[in-house]
């Protein structure tokens, strides 16, 4: 069956767009690419699927610029180096055209036999966000341990009831993906960006876990620290973010006030007594440090807060090819 996505000159929205970041996938690519164009075509959907190369180091753009030619469905942007997935997740929601956009990894270890239910989750159940679970995984111990205990954590922090954050297989009204940014190792966040940006109807779907078919895994424990890292950073972004003066000019206000307090008690008992000289006490020492420490949250309070309102780039990512 001849493919549905539209011709380049068209401008109609696709129904689809399956964003899909990368890093050294080259055997897994034409097998990935072939069952998505299957799935497609068998559900007449039109579509595009925009594969990132974030600085593969073996031939996957090569690939990736062979599928291209042969199916105008396929979209290639190649990342001039390593910058991560949450940069292929990026570029790619910036360049989507899909009235839904599905993300999955590059690894066969996410079914595409899954997209047609989460396509109908987003538009029939009206869902802003359908993030996968893997029930049933065959990830080794030390992937699947720290991946649990960082989901209890994250529910814990964020309020949303989902038992796997991190699944890379997700399903997005399009006006999510073009009202979130997402950087660092912020793809593990998305749901709880959405939710702090008014996209609060989140579902979640059982999905198939493939064992991995070729490669090795790119997990590793500095990707899990970081996680962690990130999951206060997004807390703190999502409460203070446009704020900043909010936390800081308020611990400021109380520390110094604290400080304050004491240097009034200390120079009240000092003139009513005048039994010993000030500074010959630890009190002092503490109330001037919690004052020192109230202007130095204070400042940077308002050096943030000047900072947030600037119009600084932080996703500035060097694309060294496209295709289409």
């Amino acid at each position: 069956m001849k493919n549905q996505c539209l011709p380049k000159n068209k401008v109609e929205k696709l129904q689809l767009s399956i964003c899909i970041p990368l890093f050294n996938e080259a055997e897994s690519l034409p097998e990935l690419h072939a069952w998505i164009t299957r799935v497609m075509n068998e559900n007449a959907y039109s579509y595009e699927i925009i594969f990132v190369d974030d600085g593969s180091t073996d031939n996957s753009w090569e690939i990736i610029d062979a599928l291209a030619k042969d199916n105008n469905c396929v979209i290639g942007i190649k990342f001039r180096r390593n910058y991560g997935k949450s940069a292929g997740l990026y570029v790619a929601f910036e360049a989507a055209k899909g009235d839904v956009i599905i993300t999955m990894d590059a690894d066969l270890q996410d079914s595409p036999e899954e997209i047609p239910e989460l396509y109908r989750m987003i538009k029939e159940d009206g869902l802003h966000l359908v993030s996968g679970y893997k029930e049933k995984r065959f990830d080794p111990l030390t992937k699947t341990l720290p991946t649990k205990l960082f989901n209890w954590a994250t529910r814990k922090m964020s309020g949303i009831s989902l038992n796997d954050f991190n699944c890379g297989l997700k399903s997005y009204d399009h006006k999510v993906v073009k009202s979130i940014e997402v950087y660092g190792e912020m793809h593990r966040y998305i749901p709880v960006l959405a939710k702090w940006a008014g996209f609060d109807k989140i579902g979640q779907k059982v999905v198939h876990h493939q064992e991995r078919k070729y490669g090795i895994t790119k997990f590793g424990m500095e990707r899990f620290i970081n996680g962690f890292l990130d999951l206060f950073t997004v807390m703190f972004i999502s409460k203070f973010g446009k704020k900043p003066m909010h936390l800081f000019g308020f611990l400021g206000v109380l520390s110094f006030s604290v400080g304050f307090g004491i240097a009034i008690y200390l120079t009240f008992v000092k003139f009513m007594w005048q039994v010993y000289n000030m500074t010959d006490r630890p009190l002092f020492y503490f109330g001037m440090l919690a004052m020192i420490i109230g202007l130095q949250l204070f400042m940077t309070g308002f050096i943030a807060e000047l900072i947030a309102r600037s119009n600084s780039e932080r996703n500035n990512y060097i694309i060294e090819d496209r295709l289409n």
